[in-house]
């Protein structure tokens, strides 16, 4: 039998590439110089490029070490097969907008559970974790309650307009369903046993109260968590009656004995709830659609689809009907141009609201059925509800003396210094000879220490609420403080949630790094609520300006399906003055035409092992920077992995005070341990310090990846790969402020800056890993020790116990 033979790359063992006898079995090594292969990734192009025999079968072709290569069988003689391709490609220089992040006053944008009244004349929402009230037409908003020692969210108005329903939310004593008396302002808790509530609404009569009972999610207490669902209670209060295991969003329309109510599934649908016997049916579904509203009457159904709002007659038959914005069967109307959420009715069912962040929008639909082609209902501008509030600044001088200043400004590095801080700035830097103290300042010694800018997290994930519930203390941005992250940048949160925690932040409701972010992903692939369909620059636009109403700088453009979708969000970036940062997806073609289009950044690793040149003069020409996430770098075991295997994360001192152990011990303490060489993390973090070294800015991403230890794990990491402490560091301060356009004011230690700083006991310029050895953290001038995360200035509101430090470890 002749013998036939097959050439194949090797496994991610051994990078090697064998001959293969198809009749005997037998391998032969040819060569062992291949680069790693991409089984470990998505592989849609090809495990590995191609190879071929030559013609006469006497050798094989194929690339390695950015060669193409010819190897003879008989005797393994190597040798080059010398090309030139002379090629010309456009290239866009990365979308990157200035930041202004000196502020006296906030801008509160995300206003959430907004509401008209049955009379159309006020409107309630919620913003800062409190209740406000202002006049459709426009005004100065007030407070609804003076109370500040919890959050109220999810108000409801009753049919006559007389009172409000809504929840709370304080840490320790949990949630309660509470009426509010609008004539006398009495609060009434109708609801009293602790739990997370949400979303309560009246019954028509006014006699009882449907309310969802939520879990806990990762960020609040586990207790009082059990049998969720939607339960109905007496306006008096008493027990609450389960209704329904499913469904969100409860609301009547005419009827007091049928509750309609939003189910979960891969389409949102609209069920409707018979509350005498809890029997349910599904009546409408809508497979882009994120929200459901009957008018009172019973008459109409507002919808929201692709994020803008629509009405329809209701209507109700034996199977399910699906209803989108461009249905043929029903007569829908659409009633807004922008984007729109948070849909409510007047009593009269004439008038719909909603609203786009700060601005309210309200159609009249009297006359929108009647004639044909008629759309003057379409509401095309907003009234402004929103307001300012004073940014949390503290006052007072603080002088840190003695210690080494790494300033990452160049590679100045101050020996024996002082960095003098007024309020929420940097007033002067230098050596003590340089530097005067003011009689009035606080003078910190940290001589034997090093002082440093606030680590910036370029791609941080990680809960700021459950169910729109903002925890008053969230143990994730307590941990990131303690850990020296003073701002963090998420490339995929929900806007209500992370926005209302950014301006929280901001105006010092609760405590947190600088919390900056896309707000919900624009998703090109099909994801029930959230799908951004992007076929032109309008629609781009379209999609950018409702994430910059709430207060959003930046985009994520994620599975966005044809390069022309992915620059129509480009161009409508440089157009609105935003940046876009997008999903890489571990395709090595997919990741370098975002980097030849402008993208912001690229986040996530390239999958491959080795770049060449080619690679590194096309990227250093765009401006693109690079945010490897190396604790979950593609091509191979994660970076996370490593830590996991080498270290006793679980026993980290401050991880183990700021994390709940039920988080901590599970993935940390029984962990996966391979050889040194099999950690792919080394090979991207050394691709990352050869992009870095052409000027390509490289930054840390730790993805969420337990609670900002990642983001040291990051800095170690790029080390590893070869940059010295002082790159390193720099992938976390200034680098991701060059990149989000704030350099101007963060990320290194000048006059005239932003004083986000932290002091390590340690050098980590000596020994890397001394970074996450941090004593005190200073966000915008506000002082924190690191190992308690008590405040040590401004108004020194004391940190309460988390839930889980009450439980024995």
């Amino acid at each position: 039998m002749a013998n036939t033979w097959l050439i194949f790359a090797g496994s991610i063992l051994i990078p090697a590439c064998f001959l293969y006898n198809l009749a005997s079995g037998e391998h032969t090594e040819l060569y062992t110089g291949l680069d790693r292969d991409m089984q470990e990734t998505w592989a849609i192009h090809g495990v590995y490029p191609n190879l071929a025999f030559t013609p006469d079968n006497s050798a094989i072709l194929f690339w390695a070490g950015g060669k193409i290569n010819k190897l003879r069988l008989a005797d393994k003689h190597i040798e080059q097969i010398a090309f030139q391709v002379d090629s010309e490609k456009q290239i866009q220089r990365a979308v990157r907008q200035q930041q202004q992040l000196d502020q006296s006053d906030i801008d509160v944008k995300m206003l959430r559970f907004v509401q008209a009244s049955p009379d159309s004349k006020t409107i309630v929402y919620s913003a800062l974790g409190h209740l406000y009230q202002v006049s459709a037409k426009g005004g100065q908003p007030q407070r609804l309650t003076s109370q500040q020692q919890h959050f109220e969210f999810y108000p409801q108005f009753s049919r006559d307009g007389k009172k409000l329903v809504y929840v709370s939310w304080h840490d320790q004593d949990q949630g309660r369903v509470k009426v509010l008396d609008l004539l006398s302002k009495k609060v009434t808790d109708v609801v009293t046993s602790p739990g997370k509530y949400v979303e309560p609404v009246f019954s028509p009569d006014g006699s009882f109260i449907v309310f969802r009972k939520a879990g806990a999610g990762n960020l609040l207490d586990k207790k009082w968590s059990l049998h969720t669902g939607l339960y109905r209670v007496s306006v008096q209060g008493g027990e609450p009656e389960l209704l329904s295991r499913t469904g969100f969003a409860p609301h009547f329309a005419k009827r007091n004995d049928r509750v309609f109510a939003q189910g979960y599934g891969e389409s949102p649908t609209l069920l409707s709830i018979n509350l005498e016997d809890k029997t349910q049916r599904t009546l409408y579904s809508a497979k882009y659609g994120t929200e459901f509203k009957v008018s009172p009457d019973g008459r109409y159904v507002a919808f929201a689809d692709r994020f803008k709002v629509y009405v329809t007659p209701f209507t109700e038959r034996g199977s399910v009907i699906d209803i989108s914005g461009s249905d043929q069967q029903f007569p829908v109307k659409q009633l807004s141009v922008r984007a729109g959420e948070n849909i409510s009715w007047s009593s009269n069912s004439q008038q719909i609201y909603w609203n786009l962040g700060p601005e309210l929008y309200h159609s009249d639909i009297s006359t929108a059925f009647d004639m044909p082609g008629k759309d003057n209902f379409v509401a095309k501008n907003g009234q402004h509800i929103g307001f300012q509030q004073p940014a949390a600044v503290p006052q007072g001088i603080i002088a840190f003396s003695g210690g080494q200043v790494i300033t990452m400004q160049g590679d100045k590095v101050i020996q024996d210094g002082v960095v003098l801080v007024e309020n929420n700035k940097i007033k002067a830097v230098g050596t003590k000879a340089q530097v005067t103290i003011p009689t009035n300042a606080k003078v910190i010694d940290i001589s034997g220490k090093t002082i440093m800018p606030g680590l910036f997290d370029a791609h941080a994930h990680g809960s700021q609420g459950v169910n729109q519930l903002i925890p008053q203390q969230n143990y994730l941005n307590y941990a990131s403080l303690a850990l020296g992250v003073t701002s963090i940048h998420d490339p995929s949160n929900d806007s209500g949630e992370v926005f209302t925690a950014s301006e929280m932040q901001k105006t010092g409701a609760i405590v947190g790094p600088r919390i900056f972010s896309t707000g919900t992903i624009l998703y090109g692939a099909y994801g029930a609520g959230y799908t951004s369909h992007i076929d032109s620059l309008a629609d781009a636009k379209f999609h950018l300006e409702r994430l910059k109403k709430v207060g959003a700088f930046s985009v994520k453009s994620y599975n966005q399906p044809r390069r022309d979708q992915r620059q129509q969000v480009i161009q409508a970036a440089r157009e609105l003055g935003m940046m876009v940062v997008p999903e890489g997806g571990s395709l090595l073609q997919h990741n370098l035409s975002m980097v030849v289009d402008g993208h912001t950044t690229l986040e996530h690793s390239l999958p491959v092992a080795r770049i060449y040149d080619d690679i590194k003069q096309l990227w250093q020409q765009s401006g693109t920077a690079y945010t490897p996430t190396l604790v979950v770098a593609y091509g191979g075991i994660w970076g996370e992995n490593y830590w996991y295997d080498k270290t006793e994360v679980w026993k980290h001192p401050r991880l183990s005070k700021f994390v709940p152990l039920d988080e901590l011990r599970p993935r940390s303490i029984r962990r996966p341990t391979a050889p040194l060489h099999h950690y792919n993390h080394f090979s991207v973090a050394k691709v990352a310090k050869e992009l870095n070294d052409v000027g390509v800015v490289t930054n840390i991403g730790a993805h969420g990846q337990r609670e900002s230890l990642g983001a040291h794990w990051e800095i170690w990491m790029f080390a590893q790969g070869g940059m010295s402490p002082l790159q390193a560091l720099k992938t976390a301060t200034i680098n991701p402020a060059r990149t989000f356009g704030m350099d101007q004011q963060l990320g290194s230690i000048e006059s005239g800056k932003l004083a986000d700083l932290i002091v390590i006991n340690g050098d980590p310029l000596q020994n890397i890993q001394h970074s996450d050895r941090v004593e005190l953290t200073m966000v915008n001038g506000l002082l924190y020790d690191a190992a308690t995360m008590q405040p040590l200035n401004g108004r020194q509101q004391q940190r309460q116990p988390f839930y889980f430090e009450t439980v024995p470890h």
